[in-house]
C-alpha cells in the first residue's frame, strides 16, 4: 500500500478528487468521489475498487480499521489542502476515489435473483438529496433496480452520495434514454405504471405490484412528463387523507416501494403455506 506525502493542490490524484466531487459523471469511466470514513467503509464492504484514499495529517489512524488493498495509493495532506477539495461544510479528514459499479439491464432487471423485477424509473428528479434517499429506499425494501432518465441529477452527486448512506455502491442504477428505457422494459415483460397526485387514479395498494413492475416517479415539481405518462400501462396515486396536494418525490417513492415489499411478501407467505399444505 503506498503511502505519499503531497503538499501541493496541484497535485494529480487531488485534482482527480476535486473534479470527481465538482462535476460528478463529467468523464464516462472515470473514477467518483465520496468523502467520509462511513461512505470508505460501504465501498470497501461492496467491493468497489479504489484507486485512491486521502487522509489529513493527523488522521492517519483512522485507515487503521479498514482492510485496504496492497494496490490502494495513500496520500497524506495538510487538512486545510484537503479541506479545500471536499464539498461537505464541515469537511471529514477522510475521501477517496472509487470506480463505479458496470452496471447492466440484466443486473436492473434482477439478474439471477429469483423475484420478479421492481424497478423505480427518475423522469427528471432534481434534488440530489431526494435521489440519495430513493437509492436507500430501493435497497431496503428489495427493489432490483433504478432507470435514471435524462434530466435527472447524477448519482454520483456528493449530496446524492452521501444520502444514500452507501446504497448508490449496491444498488444497480442505470441512466438511459427514455426509448431505451421503454424498449427494455416491454421486452423483458414489466409493466409501466405512472404515479400521478390525481385523486381520480387508483390506489396504490389496489394495484398489483407483486409481479414485474416499473414505477414512473416524477419531477418534484411538474411530476411525470405528460407524454411519458401516456406510454404507462396503468396510474396509482397515495391517498393522503391530511390536507396536502402530494408528498415528496423521495417520501412517495419510499412509500411505493414499502407497498410493493408488502404485497411481495404477502405473496410469498402464501405461497410457503400452499407449499406446507401439498406436503401434510
Amino acid at each position: 500500500m503506498p503511502i505519499r506525502i503531497v503538499q501541493s493542490k496541484q497535485n494529480a490524484r487531488l485534482k482527480q478528487l476535486r473534479g470527481a466531487l465538482a462535476q460528478p459523471g463529467r468523464e464516462a469511466g472515470a473514477p467518483a468521489g465520496i468523502e467520509g470514513p462511513t461512505l470508505l467503509a460501504e465501498a470497501l464492504r461492496a467491493g468497489l475498487r479504489i484507486p485512491a484514499v486521502f487522509v489529513a495529517q493527523g488522521a492517519e489512524k483512522l485507515l487503521e480499521e479498514f482492510k485496504l488493498k496492497a494496490e490502494v495509493e495513500v496520500l497524506v495532506t495538510p487538512k486545510a489542502l484537503l479541506d479545500a477539495a471536499l464539498t461537505t461544510e464541515t469537511p471529514q479528514p477522510v475521501a477517496a476515489l472509487v470506480e463505479p459499479p458496470d452496471w447492466t439491464w440484466a443486473h436492473v432487471l434482477g439478474g439471477a435473483k429469483s423475484v420478479p423485477p421492481l424497478l423505480l424509473v427518475l423522469c427528471g428528479l432534481q434534488d440530489p438529496g431526494n435521489l440519495g434517499t430513493i437509492l436507500r429506499s430501493a435497497e431496503a425494501f428489495g427493489a432490483t433496480g433504478v432507470v435514471s432518465l435524462p434530466g435527472t441529477v447524477g448519482a454520483w452527486n456528493p449530496k446524492a452520495v452521501r444520502a444514500s448512506a452507501g446504497s448508490v455502491f449496491r444498488v444497480p442504477l442505470l441512466a438511459v434514454s427514455k426509448d431505451e428505457c421503454l424498449t427494455e422494459l416491454r421486452e423483458a415483460g414489466v409493466r409501466v405504471v405512472t404515479t400521478t397526485a390525481a385523486t381520480t387514479a387508483k390506489f396504490a395498494e389496489a394495484e398489483d405490484l407483486s409481479h414485474a413492475v416499473a414505477l414512473l416517479i416524477g419531477n418534484e415539481g411538474s411530476g411525470v412528463p405528460a407524454d411519458l405518462a401516456a406510454k404507462a400501462e396503468g396510474a396509482i396515486t397515495i391517498p393522503c387523507p391530511g390536507p396536502v396536494e402530494s408528498l415528496n418525490a423521495a417520501v412517495a417513492a419510499s412509500v411505493l416501494l414499502y407497498e410493493a415489499s408488502r404485497q411481495r411478501s404477502v405473496l410469498a407467505a402464501g405461497s410457503r403455506e400452499r407449499l406446507k399444505g401439498a406436503h401434510r
